[in-house]
Order: C-alpha cells, then sequence, then structure tokens
C-alpha cells in the first residue's frame, strides 16, 4: 500500500514525530495507523533510553497548589536546553508530576534515594510480621523484597503508577516526554507541604 502526504501529516499530527519518522513507520505498518503509532513509541523509547546519559542542565522549578490550598508542591525538573524548557509539553509534563506529588505523596524520587536507615527498618517490620509464619529463611528473604518491591512503588515518584494513567509509571511517563522532546529529562527533587504536618 502507497503512503500518501496526507497519511504522514496525519500521523504526524497525531504523535509530534519527523516525517521521515512518520513515512517509515507508516510503510513498516502497511498503512494501518495503530501500528505506526506503536512502531514510533518503540523507536522513541529506544532513542530516550540512548539520551539518558546526557547532561541536564536546564528546566524550570514549578510550584502547584493543589485546590483548597491543604497541599502544595515544588519541583525541579530538568532538561538539556531552555528552548525544550519553555515547550508547552515540557510544562505539561512538570504540571502532571507535580499533581502525581500532590496526589501520592512519594518520598523519594528514585530507589536509588531511599536511605539504607530506611530499608533496614522496612525489612525489620516485615520480618516481624512473617517471624510466627515459620516459614524457611530463604523464602522468608524472597517475601521481604518482594515487600519492598510494592514500597518502593509507594514512596518513589519514579516508581509510583502515574494517577493519569494507573496502567504506566511515572517513569515510563518521562520516558515517553524524553522520546518526543528528543531531550533527557530529570526529575532533581521535590518537596511536598501539607497542611498540619511539620
Amino acid at each position: 500500500m502507497a503512503v500518501t502526504a496526507q497519511d504522514v501529516a496525519k500521523l504526524r499530527a497525531m504523535t509530534g514525530a519527523g516525517m521521515m519518522d512518520c513515512k517509515q513507520a507508516l510503510t513498516a505498518a502497511g498503512g494501518d495507523f495503530d501500528k505506526a503509532v506503536e512502531e514510533l513509541r518503540k523507536r522513541g523509547l529506544s532513542k530516550a533510553a540512548k539520551k539518558a546519559g546526557r547532561e541536564t542542565k536546564e528546566g524550570i522549578v514549578s510550584a502547584y497548589i493543589h485546590p483548597g490550598g491543604r497541599v502544595g508542591v515544588l519541583l525541579e525538573v530538568n532538561c538539556e536546553t531552555d528552548f525544550v524548557a519553555r515547550t508547552d509539553d515540557f510544562k505539561s509534563l512538570v504540571h502532571d508530576l507535580a499533581m502525581q506529588i500532590a496526589a501520592a505523596a512519594p518520598q523519594f524520587v528514585s530507589r536509588e534515594q531511599v536511605t539504607p536507615e530506611v530499608l533496614d527498618k522496612e525489612r525489620e517490620i516485615y520480618r516481624e510480621q512473617l517471624k510466627d509464619q515459620g516459614k524457611p529463611e530463604h523464602i522468608v528473604e524472597k517475601i521481604i523484597e518482594g515487600k519492598l518491591g510494592k514500597f518502593y512503588e509507594e514512596v518513589c515518584l519514579l516508581e509510583q503508577p502515574f494517577i493519569k494513567d494507573p496502567d504506566k509509571k511515572v517513569s515510563q511517563v518521562i520516558q515517553e516526554a524524553i522520546a518526543k522532546l528528543g531531550e533527557n529529562i530529570q526529575v532533581a527533587r521535590f518537596a511536598r507541604f501539607e497542611l498540619g504536618r511539620g
């Protein structure tokens, strides 16, 4: 099936991908738009993985106050250039991340930031919970590791299910933004304030 310029333009409008990328994806998908979008996402995510090591010195600091004024978030998200930092797509991502932090109350950006003291305390709690079940030690360790995985999903921003699409993790949403914007994007830090909590 021949791919028309209108098809390419339509796919480009849908995805924001380049003209040649859209044409190649449509050709590979035999003109099927859904398959072409999937192909572009796969390519974009592999490109995003390559960008992950690049330096991020630009970006924005954003403040978000949840309606009602009881929860507020201050968030720094970095990218590679001030050009991307000024785009609506980047600002929208930062706003969504701030809303995520307000709603889901993560304590850390990533699992690498969880301190050994916090992990030791969690392991101790899980071990105490499992103490009276009479399971062998190697099984207890596997159960504890499984519980730690759930713990990371609760307390680490990048591991949390995204509030706007719970089928995706926050890290996937950021990877998709990297693929779309063509630059590395990193959540540098955040602070969440809730009225009445010191």
